[in-house]
């Protein structure tokens, strides 16, 4: 085998297990390589799922017409392959990237999606590089056999991501004289969610603080040196967790133990917090959030619904500007707090002249949902079986109410009653926007008869005899 056929099979493996890795950590995702393999080589371009049409003339301006891109600071004979000199990247919107000079290739840049519920791009990005070392090592070694090995070692590499994330970040905050060991950490908050006390899962918040910081700290109580549970026995810090599940205060450990319960955390002291809340959590450092867990893995989501669809459809709808915000506002905390307690719920927004009337609970009065309190009796109405009929004015004038029409082609049976329910109400009346919150969190925006917020659905990777191609060829053909 050639060394062309060689590095076109290490691409393959290491795109394969980047882009199947960032799709487990955040949405199905794609990834793509930009590299030249000398300092004097062709750059060349690796899409095999056109991630990165639509950007050809940021790319052109970068990598065609300026050359700046070959300079570096040593030779390129020199530099170990181990080694990784990172170097800038296009700048592209909706595209996280990240580029270096290596020894065994000299020019790479690793390109994926940057979607848009992410709690922070830093994990996205620690994958990128490392999938840039990958690849770099996996194309030295010459070895097929360890190709697969390659590609495998990026599909799993989530909690080393946030580490690493999380490790550059603390360094940079109180530098790398540090005790607190973060994959100990990691590993343990993965294990308490998963434990259940009581058939509950836990709730509450777990911070870990560098020991020479513990000092800093007013504890509210603080147990005996010798009774402390070590963070690796996690039924007992479960159990912890009860006592500050609704009080807003936190157990404290140094990383290797509960030291006690705390009401403040000092700030600087890059303290690493863990907020447990039922069947997901948060992790932040200090005050960035950095990712979200559940199920025993981390993840990049920041779990909010996406309801960019339904702010376009208001702007469209002619209101004012405050009434959108009131309006999107009021529908945003319905959606959240439906999805939270993961009941369900539909909400019809009225926007015809004349109040559409259909089967349901109608009010005498309609309740204005700008007001908290009204708010929060209309949360509670969404646990109630049928649909919420909210005017364009932010008013509540029904609830329980049941959507009918006739048969739409749109229609999925795999969304169960409510989501069809929905495409045939809207598909036969106009200035009628319907949100549905699934059970299972998935949230729908539609409107005549279409699910405007549909995610469209990748295309397929190609297989292996997939190739790269110069990049000049490549620009040719946009």
């Amino acid at each position: 085998m050639n060394a062309s056929s060689f590095f076109n099979l290490c691409a393959y493996h290491v795109q394969e297990g980047l882009r199947d890795g960032l799709s487990h950590f955040s949405q199905p995702s794609r990834a793509a390589l930009i590299y030249a393999e000398t300092p004097t080589s062709d750059i060349c371009i690796y899409d095999p799922q056109d991630l990165l049409r639509g950007h050809e003339p940021i790319l052109e301006k970068f990598f065609i017409e300026s050359q700046e891109w070959r300079t570096c600071s040593f030779v390129h004979s020199t530099l170990p392959s181990f080694d990784m000199r990172p170097c800038d990247s296009p700048s592209m919107t909706g595209i996280i990237s990240y580029s270096a000079h290596c020894g065994s290739v000299f020019h790479q840049t690793w390109c994926t999606e940057q979607h848009p519920d992410l709690c922070s791009l830093s994990p996205t990005e620690h994958w990128l590089e490392h999938a840039a070392w990958v690849m770099s090592q996996a194309y030295e070694g010459k070895n097929t056999l360890l190709l697969d090995l390659a590609g495998t070692l990026l599909q799993g590499w989530s909690t080393h991501a946030v580490r690493n994330a999380i490790v550059d970040a603390r360094t940079e905050l109180i530098g790398m004289d540090t005790q607190l060991r973060i994959f100990p950490v990691l590993d343990a908050i993965l294990a308490i969610s998963k434990t259940l006390e009581e058939g509950e899962k836990p709730r509450g918040i777990l911070c870990f603080i560098e020991p020479s910081a513990l000092r800093h700290i007013h504890f509210l109580a603080r147990l005996e040196h010798s009774e402390r549970p070590a963070i690796h026995s996690h039924k007992h810090v479960r159990k912890l967790l009860q006592s500050v599940e609704t009080s807003g205060h936190f157990l404290v450990s140094d990383g290797e133990s509960i030291v006690g319960i705390a009401e403040h955390c000092p700030k600087g002291a890059a303290s690493l917090r863990a907020e447990f809340c039922g069947t997901h959590g948060f992790l932040w450092l200090e005050d960035q959030l950095l990712c979200s867990f559940s199920d025993g893995s981390f993840h990049s989501s920041t779990r909010k619904a996406n309801l960019v669809s339904l702010e376009e459809l208001l702007i469209e709808a002619g209101l004012d500007s405050e009434e959108q915000h009131d309006l999107f506002s009021s529908v945003s905390q319905i959606v959240e707090s439906t999805r939270e307690r993961r009941h369900g719920c539909t909400l019809v927004l009225d926007f015809q002249e004349e109040c559409v009337s259909f089967a349901g609970q109608r009010l005498e009065e309609p309740l204005l949902l700008s007001n908290p309190k009204l708010l929060q009796v209309a949360r509670n109405l969404a646990e109630v079986d049928g649909a919420l009929h909210i005017r364009k004015d932010n008013t509540l004038h029904g609830f329980g109410c049941l959507l009918d029409g006739a048969a739409v082609p749109a229609e999925n049976r795999s969304r169960g009653a409510r989501y069809n329910s929905a495409l045939r109400f809207t598909a036969a009346r106009p200035n009628i926007i319907v949100v549905v919150v699934s059970c299972d969190r998935p949230v729908s925006i539609i409107f005549g008869g279409v699910e405007m917020s549909a995610a469209c659905p990748l295309p397929p990777s190609h297989s292996r005899s997939s190739t790269p191609h110069r990049m000049e060829d490549w620009l040719k053909h946009s």
